[in-house]
């Protein structure tokens, strides 16, 4: 397919930016209007806007391991965080061709090998130990941590010019100048969204416990999987024994719901700032026009619906998040199809001419983008257990036996979202779910044991075995 406007005959660049936990409803053109994010919101009035993408795995590692190589945490190793990426799988710079100079800023949170051993030339940490502890303690901060570093709640106290959200757009803008003549990729990943809420437009935004619309967790038999109530059950508990984590972390009333949402909201606006700045730098530099730009987030937040906050659970506020693509005299444009960011990779190869790798999971969206339909496509999503699963669960929990909270814990989940609007969590060692997001979106009614569904869960389920033998993915899950 021939996507090259009229505009320029040189190669595109490319800029992603990746922000940490940003859930779906979060802009403008996803039906949120009380969040300050002017940028993000002119930048998606040019773009293609995927009203529904989903992440191949809610949580940090294994989805950012799939932006960055176009396969499932099940193919890279990188089944969650902890685990290293095979270092035999290739990543976005090195499935390109060598005349790009990439460079990655900010986040990267996958293990064993930095981004200058997977094929980017150029890396500005800001994790542990990083370039920004060092800028950090150069303007003066002290850091909390003994091995010299600064701890998430301190370097959120900073004030704006102090940031890492400052810090990151003043490196990307540089390295743009810099490379204002050759054909380059940048990832900008910032931290933010994700907590501790807190940061420099704590008040930008005011909030209201009316404004907190989330739900609790069901409470009738065989409604939620033990390990979203032990998830509950533990952050609760951490909550009501430290001050600190239930002001940045983690809510029990609905007044510090909002709260935290207010502040969350308030990082978004920090993004946005910060990527206003770069989008800025685009345009003095002469090169809007000549770039291929796309937003969107490794995972979403739960921020209190279903009674959880973060990641790791199947709820469509974890697993849906924003997706914005604009691309030089492209169209601009809503898709309301269901999408996976296990397309993400060939869809932007193709979107820079470039020749995609067989060996891609996924395949390229532009068809869809410049107005070919075609056939509506199941989504997939998986959950591979953490490395240090007791991590998350209180200390003699009475939720359920021993037995019970050891295998729960350790589950694994494999999803299908069919085009008609049935979304199946297949597990190993826990519950399964069955919604009908059209007409339960807020997923309150799983209806996998009602008994009444038979034929929907069996046409579900040999989706996901189907699936799972077409990728080589060895997980066994319980029989329909």
């Amino acid at each position: 397919m021939t996507t090259r406007s009229h505009v320029s005959k040189r190669p595109r660049n490319l800029i992603i930016f990746l922000p940490d936990q940003q859930r779906v409803d979060t802009l403008a053109c996803y039906g949120n209007d009380k969040i300050h994010a002017p940028n993000l919101n002119k930048l998606a009035n040019g773009s293609v806007i995927f009203q529904r993408p989903y992440v191949t795995q809610p949580v940090c590692s294994p989805s950012r391991a799939s932006l960055m190589t176009g396969l499932w945490p099940h193919t890279t190793g990188c089944t969650n965080n902890g685990f290293p990426v095979n270092h035999r799988v290739a990543m976005l710079p090195q499935l390109l061709s060598d005349h790009y100079r990439a460079g990655y800023i900010g986040k990267w949170h996958l293990r064993d090998q930095p981004p200058t051993q997977r094929g980017f030339h150029e890396w500005v940490s800001v994790e542990g130990v990083s370039d920004y502890s060092r800028y950090l303690i150069k303007k003066g901060e002290a850091p909390d941590r003994k091995n010299g570093s600064f701890s998430a709640l301190t370097i959120s106290n900073l004030p704006l010019e102090l940031s890492q959200a400052d810090f990151l757009q003043r490196h990307a803008c540089d390295f743009i100048k810099r490379n204002q003549n050759a054909p380059f990729i940048l990832v900008v990943s910032f931290v933010e969204p994700h907590s501790p809420y807190n940061g420099p437009f704590n008040d930008e935004h005011r909030l209201t416990e009316s404004d907190v619309g989330g739900s609790e967790l069901g409470s009738e038999p065989n409604a939620v999987p033990l390990r979203y109530r032990l998830l509950r059950e533990w952050q609760n508990d951490k909550a009501l024994k430290d001050k600190t984590v239930r002001q940045f972390r983690f809510g029990i009333t609905p007044a510090e719901y909002a709260s935290l949402k207010q502040k969350y909201f308030g990082l978004i606006t920090l993004v946005d700032w910060s990527i206003g700045q770069i989008l800025a730098c685009l345009e003095n530099t002469g090169l809007m026009d000549h770039t291929v730009i796309a937003h969107t987030s490794d995972h979403g937040d739960l921020l209190g619906d279903h009674g959880l906050f973060g990641k790791g659970v199947m709820y469509e506020q974890a697993v849906c998040v924003p997706l914005l693509i604009r691309i030089p005299g492209g169209p601009s444009k809503i898709i309301t199809r269901r999408v996976s960011h296990i397309d993400f990779v060939p869809t932007l190869i193709e979107l820079l001419e470039q020749r995609s790798p067989t060996q891609l999971a996924g395949a390229s969206l532009t068809p869809l983008i410049f107005g070919q339909n075609g056939q509506p496509r199941n989504v997939f999503i998986e959950w591979n257990p953490y490395k240090k699963t007791e991590k998350r669960l209180k200390a003699g929990t009475s939720l359920a036996a021993t037995r019970l909270v050891n295998r729960a814990i350790r589950e694994s989940t494999r999803t299908v979202i069919t085009p008609d609007g049935w979304k199946l969590s297949l597990r190993d060692d826990d519950l399964c779910e069955l919604y009908n997001l059209t007409e339960d979106p807020s997923e309150q009614r799983n209806l996998y044991y009602g008994g009444q569904f038979g034929d929907v869960i069996e046409r579900c389920t040999d989706e996901i075995r189907c699936w799972q033998k077409e990728t080589s993915d060895p997980i066994q899950l319980q029989p329909a």
